[in-house]
């Protein structure tokens, strides 16, 4: 199975609870066809670079899963489908991009070096 990592933008006219209907759909979708959920990542409400049908912010919602490949003919059908989903998009990770992602997750990012105390002198 590949990993794959899906990025949709929900319109900005729904609830929150609405919002995680659309995302409880998609999730119950990767399931039900046999894909196994790695992460989720809510990056919420977020204003776009462009408008998109005449809104300038959307819900962000990151996905990343392993599924087999004709899986994702049929995701993509469902979010065409779906006219709260603005855009989309799925692509396939490779060994650098799900150990990034696994890097990411774990906060190894977000640590800061440890730097000597430094003093200055006043001479």
């Amino acid at each position: 199975m590949q990993q794959y990592e899906t990025v949709i933008i929900l319109t900005p006219l729904l609830s929150d609870e609405a919002a995680k209907e659309v995302i409880a759909k998609f999730r119950g979708i990767l399931s039900d066809n046999g894909a196994e959920i790695v992460h989720e990542d809510n990056w919420g409400l977020k204003k776009l670079a462009y408008p998109i049908q005449k809104k300038s912010t959307g819900y962000y919602h990151l996905t990343e899963f392993k599924a087999p490949g004709e899986l994702i003919s049929k995701l993509e059908v469902e979010y065409k489908r779906d006219e709260r989903v603005m855009r989309f998009l799925t692509v396939a990770l490779d060994k650098h991009a799900v150990a990034y992602s696994e890097k990411k997750r774990s906060g190894a990012f977000n640590k800061k070096p440890k730097t000597e105390n430094t003093e200055e002198v006043a001479g």
